[in-house]
């Protein structure tokens, strides 16, 4: 399945979500492609939309190919297994968090604005990202929110890599996934429409979410 854009496949997330509808969900979604996503399931669902603050640590010459990966407020994840294959220096590993803590707090200051957190425990907490890789990042992201104590924790997306989904099943009560091709290559290859969001349309997408009154 190809998807047209993020909206698209998080209207058909939502559609696979509709159980969910009455255990209080809060849509909890990756930036900066995962708010694209979940802003569609969160309509859907009349639920509240928030962030999870998220970066993955990149291999020195390939960004996108995660080492590991950071949340705002928690330990970093780092793939001992990938860092010993790939050759990455601890040193490198250092620098490289330090770095990515220093962007969560930028996005942090330019997403959240002064909007408190939506509240999670005791409520299902549905994480979204536009796609997964390798999974650290969504592992660190699922870490992060379990720590807020939920009734029930939700992996949302719409394409990932088998091995890596079924990595991930321990993390959560509940996966739902759309697509999970044996040899993914790049999340982008099942869209039309990947562009990069900027800043500008995440912040516009969250206050869209924010402004009108949802179900508690």
């Amino acid at each position: 399945m190809t998807f047209a854009d993020r909206a698209e496949a998080g209207r058909l997330l939502a559609a696979r979500l509709e159980h969910l509808r009455g255990q209080r969900p809060v849509v909890l979604a990756l930036p900066r492609g995962g708010v694209a996503v979940g802003f569609e399931i969160a309509a859907a669902l009349a639920a509240p939309l928030d962030i999870v603050l998220v970066r993955k640590i990149g291999a020195p010459w390939q960004s996108e190919l995660a080492v590991g990966a950071v949340a705002d407020g928690a330990d970093a994840f780092i793939d001992r297994a990938m860092v010993s294959a790939l050759g990455v220096s601890e040193d490198y590993l250092t620098e490289e968090t330090a770095r990515q803590r220093v962007e969560i707090e930028r996005r942090r200051a330019v997403y959240c604005a002064n909007r408190a957190p939506a509240p999670v425990a005791g409520r299902c907490a549905i994480v979204v990202d536009d796609g997964i890789a390798t999974g650290a990042t969504m592992r660190v992201a699922l870490a992060a929110v379990r720590r807020r104590g939920p009734a029930r924790l939700v992996l949302t997306v719409p394409v990932a890599p088998p091995e890596a989904l079924e990595e991930l099943r321990s993390e959560c009560d509940e996966t739902v996934c759309l697509e999970t091709p044996a040899g993914l290559g790049a999340i982008g290859y099942y869209y039309r429409d990947f562009h990069q969001l900027t800043d500008a349309e995440v912040t516009e997408l969250l206050t869209r979410a924010y402004a009108p009154p949802h179900v508690q």
